[in-house]
Parts: structure tokens; C-alpha cells; sequence
């Protein structure tokens, strides 16, 4: 479990939830709806933790939009802070360079 996901889900169930502008050029590029990605953080598997990054505490998880397919969401705290939830980064998975079930990177 991550302490940065739980932290994560509920600032995002509390609204205090922020794009980056990284993160709307991301969704844009690969027709991701924001609201898929918030409504999805409740079910979201950890990908890679990493609480202890020199931005902020973040989390790689793997989410699912409206219609099944997968996005890894790069959601973060900025640091010395508790809040926002900041959505980084989103992406969909490269099938070529992740595990079928998108949660392990291939060597």
C-alpha cells in the first residue's frame, strides 16, 4: 500500500485537486478525460511509489478511462505541503515496453 495513494485519494475525493499544465498537455495529446482520471482514483493500482522525490511525494498508478483502456496517472503533493493532489503526468501505456497488466516495466 501507499501512504502517498491514500493521501492522494482523499484530497481528490475532497476536490482539492489541480492539473499541471504538463498534465493537460499529456491528456490533450492522448484524448484522456480529467474526469476519467479523478473518478478512477479510488480503484487505481500502484505502479512505482516514490514518497520521497525532491518535488514532492508522487505515486505512478494505473487507471482505467470511461471505456476500459489503460492510463498511467502521475499524481503528486508538492513538497513541504499537504495539499493539493496534483495530477502530473497521464499517459497510455506502451504494451511494448510494459507487463500485460501495465503494472511492471519489461526488461
Amino acid at each position: 500500500m501507499s501512504r502517498t495513494l491514500d493521501k492522494i485519494r482523499m484530497l481528490v475525493g475532497s476536490g482539492d485537486t489541480v492539473v499541471s499544465a504538463h498534465g493537460y498537455d499529456e491528456l490533450a495529446e492522448d484524448a484522456i478525460a480529467v474526469r476519467d482520471l479523478i473518478a478512477g482514483i479510488a480503484a487505481a493500482s500502484v505502479v512505482e511509489d516514490y514518497p520521497n522525490y525532491g518535488k514532492g511525494p508522487c505515486v505512478l498508478v494505473l487507471e482505467q478511462d470511461s471505456v476500459g483502456k489503460p492510463v498511467h496517472v502521475v499524481w503528486g503533493i508538492p513538497k513541504g505541503k499537504d495539499r493539493p493532489a496534483v495530477l502530473v503526468t497521464a499517459y497510455r501505456p506502451d504494451p511494448k515496453r510494459w507487463s500485460d497488466d501495465f503494472l511492471r516495466r519489461r526488461t
